[in-house]
């Protein structure tokens, strides 16, 4: 089910001026603090009214000011969850889930337990939410949200008041939503990690307007990007496939530029991941180096080198089908002779890759 959004809102000095297509799968709203993402997702919501524009979700006209259409918010089928959980303090777990299930008239049982399920809260049904960590919390806010028969789910940054230990805990869930749940995602983010793990297209916004959209994979390798995901969180997203896993611990990743060695990753063989390589972490050499420790010694060909005015070289790369990309010093690609076209190594260690960085792929 697509979403179409074309809206335009003043809110004092900031103005939202919008248009994207979003296709089904996760979408996120991927930006800086302030560039309008909140505002954007309140008006598919319906919690702002924009000045102008319309708001499609399939065939459902949810605003058009031309028309003067305007579905009142409960009216929308739409769930949304907070960065917060907002959860009833005085029900318990189960309790919260059957509220959504009343007030969305889906009496189904089967469907209460497959989302207990796919969101792994069956041993919580008994607490109240006091009791609840905020990884769990965020777990029963999402399906609370599912049990309301959504259309759409749309989350503002649902782990941004979580650690590092909880983000960890929920991402997999959120991933297994993805490709499980049957339902568009539109998600509000400013963690590049997290749109690697999570994204199928991305919507890229700077002061209120759509810098670019496209593809995740596209995207997070664009090396224009860098400028907005910040250049420590260069990097680009790779789909493969378990190969096997050797008696020295490590795991081998089959995609289509070859073969992939990663510290052990628990999955079993013939899963699809999705990894994400960081810029940093990739070095470059013209002939293939041998006498060294890194595993990984991939041929690519250069597609771009992006020159900022410091001493850093984004390079782009081709693997097979699959984009990477490399940070190194102009001096470096200068010694090296790099130009689009040529052929050279990317060379990456296993241990480079967080196994944070490494996620269900999206056919999974």
């Amino acid at each position: 089910m697509s979403l179409s959004v074309d809206v335009r809102h003043t809110l004092g000095d900031f103005r939202l001026d919008v248009q994207f297509d979003a296709p089904d799968g996760v979408t996120v709203l991927f930006g800086r603090s302030g560039s309008g993402k909140t505002s954007v997702v309140n008006a598919v919501a319906g919690l702002l009214a924009p000045s102008q524009g319309r708001i499609v979700v399939g065939e459902q006209v949810l605003f058009d000011s031309a028309a003067c259409v305007s579905v009142p918010v409960h009216k929308r089928r739409l769930g949304y969850v907070f960065q917060e959980g907002r959860l009833f303090p005085h029900l318990t777990v189960r309790q919260n889930l059957l509220y959504a299930r009343r007030v969305s008239g889906n009496r189904s049982q089967d469907g209460l337990e497959r989302v207990v399920d796919l969101l792994g809260i069956g041993t919580l049904l008994n607490r109240k939410p006091g009791a609840l960590s905020g990884g769990e919390a965020q777990r029963v806010a999402i399906g609370r949200a599912l049990l309301a028969d959504p259309l759409m789910l749309l989350m503002d940054e649902p782990l941004a008041a979580l650690d590092g230990a909880r983000k960890a805990e929920i991402l997999p869930y959120l991933e297994r939503l993805r490709t499980e749940a049957g339902v568009p995602i539109l998600y509000v983010s400013h963690n590049v990690s997290e749109v690697a793990r999570l994204a199928t297209h991305v919507v890229v916004m700077e002061e209120g307007r759509v810098l670019k959209a496209g593809p995740a994979s596209a995207l997070l390798s664009d090396p224009g990007m860098v400028r907005v995901m910040g250049v420590r969180d260069a990097g680009a997203v790779i789909e493969a496939r378990v190969l096997r896993h050797a008696a020295d611990g490590v795991t081998e990743l089959q995609f289509s530029g070859g073969v992939l060695c990663l510290p052990e990753v628990e999955a079993d063989i013939g899963s699809e991941l999705r990894v994400r390589i960081l810029a940093q972490d990739v070095m470059l050499a013209v002939e293939r180096p041998s006498g060294i420790s890194a595993l990984n010694i991939l041929p690519v060909e250069v597609l771009s080198l992006r020159r900022g005015e410091g001493p850093g070289v984004i390079v782009q790369l081709r693997a097979g089908t699959n984009m990477l990309l490399a940070r190194i010093t102009r001096r470096s690609a200068d010694a090296l002779d790099l130009r689009e076209g040529s052929s050279c190594f990317a060379v990456l260690k296993s241990v480079a890759v967080a196994q944070t960085d490494i996620g269900l792929g999206l056919q999974s």
